[in-house]
This record gives C-alpha cells, structure tokens and sequence, in this order.
C-alpha cells in the first residue's frame, strides 16, 4: 500500500514538471478524476482547468450531485453541455467495444477544443492501473476498452498527464482521504456512462428507462445499507437488457424490456464477488422497477456471477 502523503508530494512535483503552462482536467465526479483534478489544483493553481461533461448518459440528477461533491470537495470547476453531441456519435450502434471507442472519440473531440480556447495541449485524467490493463496491449488480452484509454484517436493533438495511472482503486481511495475528499467510498461509475448499461442501442428513451431502473437500485439498496439490512456494497446498479420479453399489466398481456441488477463486493476492482442480498431488498427493487417502468419493463433478474468470469460492468 502507497503512503499518500508521499505519493501526493510526489504527484505534485511531477505535474508541475509535465505541465509547464496550462492544462484541462477531465472531471467525470468519481473518485479517480476528483482526485486528479484536486492533485492537479494543488500543484498548479489557475493554471488548470476541470470540466465535467454533461454527456446525456448520466444517472438521475448526477450533475446536480457532482456539482455538490465537487464545492464540497473544495474543487473549482465548470460543466460542459453535451448530450446531443453523445447521442449522434452513438447513434445505431450496439457493439460494446464500439460504444466505448465512440464516446472516447467524442470525449476527446471536445477536450481538444477546450484545450484550444485555453492555449493548452495537455489533458489530465484519472487514468488508474485497472484501466489500461482490462484494455489490453503489448502482451495483454483486451477484456474491456475503457474509453480513457482505447477510445482515444491516434490523431489527437492532446498530450496525456496521468498522475494515478500506477494506482488501483483501494490506493485512489487512500489518496482521496488524505485530501480530504468527502465520500471517498463513492462507488464507481463507469466514463461512459449509462451507454454501458443499456444493452443493445442507445437512444434517449432506452437511457431514461435505464436512468430509472438504476435509481431504484441505488435508492433500495442505501436504504436497506442504512438499516442494517445489509452491508454496502462496491458497486449496484441495474443494466436494461435487449430483449423482449413478455409480461402482464392487470388483465392484459404485455411485452416490455427485462433489467439485470448487479450487486458486488469488492477491494480493488481487478475481481468482484455476487453479493448475496437479502431477499426482501430484491423483491423491493423488483416491484419498484416494473411500477415505475410499467409496461416498458416488464421482467428484472438479479446477476449471481462474480469477477472473473465476468466483468463487474455488463459492456
């Protein structure tokens, strides 16, 4: 385990030395680029400039509350507008590794006009260890291309600062402690959003039932966290899945959607086990998710598998 006092002087000295004007920080709200972007306040002040991009393909009122943790975490700041841009790149396309290519692409489209109007070429970003090394290269099998990663164009004119790129996500964690970030223990959410968990075609309406289902799950799941009911998990969230499958609403049948919900434990995300929840707390997340979403999702399964074989996230 990295000392994070040390690792923060460190981290500093060596932005300090790759950045010798401006930079952008690419701020998504996790607990990687809140750090990076803290990192980055500290070491050059005005000179570097976080953004976080509304993409479209956030969960339920995510600006609002990524705006709060960032003030909270004393982090200046600026969002950036841009779903349409997101939806068109993603527009037919169900591939998962061609979704992550395509919003990493997006991604630095705009960060290169960002970085232009601030006379800089350097981006910063919350690049850790499980991310180039799930994305394959050299001698590595590709499990997932994570955007930051794979999805960036050989022809970007950015030049990459990646001051965690050596660090899992327990290490992050310990950094953010230190610098005093609230909610180090956030779960993770994944850069591209909630793309990576609406299976099959991405367009506004299948994110918005998304959007729903994964709200049910964090919601239910806190509360029962709350009470005692069980332990808090790494990660839980809900996947809209494309089938169809039918269903009854009162005394008609119907045919909606089903939602697969994920709940894991973990330390550093590199494996992950199925949590085993109490029964009530599904069922709960179960009515909820085809109340809300009635007739649209008509069927919700729960995931038992672990990491390996499988990812944590479905794409």
């Amino acid at each position: 385990m990295i000392d994070p006092a040390t690792f923060c002087g460190d981290a500093e000295e060596k932005l300090r030395a790759e950045v010798p004007g401006r930079a952008i920080v690419a701020a998504s709200g996790g607990i990687d680029s809140t750090t990076v972007a803290l990192l980055a306040e500290r070491a050059l002040g005005e000179r570097a400039r976080s953004i976080f991009v509304d993409t479209g393909l956030l969960r339920a009122h995510e600006v609002d509350k990524v705006s709060a943790f960032f003030r909270e975490s004393g982090l200046h700041f600026e969002v950036l507008s841009a779903s349409d841009r997101f939806f068109a790149a993603l527009d037919g396309v169900s591939e998962p590794e061609e979704k992550r290519r395509r919003i990493g692409e997006t991604f630095i489209r705009l960060f290169e006009a960002e970085a232009e109007r601030f006379g800089t070429d350097r981006l910063i970003q919350g690049t850790i260890a499980p991310d180039w090394i799930e994305s394959g290269g050299s001698l590595r099998d590709t499990i997932k291309t994570h955007h930051n990663v794979g999805g960036i164009p050989e022809d970007s004119r950015l030049v990459l600062v990646e001051p965690l790129r050596d660090l899992y996500k327990d290490e992050v964690r310990a950094v953010a402690r230190f610098l005093g970030i609230p909610s180090a223990e956030r779960q993770p959410f994944p850069g591209p959003g909630l793309a990576v968990r609406v299976n099959g075609p991405v367009t506004p309406d299948r994110v918005r039932r998304a959007r729903v289902a994964n709200a049910i799950v964090e919601e239910e799941v806190e509360r029962a966290v709350a009470t005692g009911e069980m332990k808090r998990p790494w990660q839980y969230f809900a996947v809209l899945l494309p089938v169809r499958t039918v269903g009854v609403t009162g005394d008609n049948r119907v045919y909606g959607e089903a939602v697969s919900v994920r709940i894991v434990d973990s330390l550093d995300a590199m494996t992950a086990v199925a949590m085993d929840v109490p029964r009530p707390v599904l069922s709960r997340i179960a009515e909820r998710i085809t109340r809300e979403l009635t007739q649209e999702v008509v069927r919700v399964l729960y995931d038992v598998t672990d990491k390996p074989p499988a990812t944590i996230e479905w794409e």
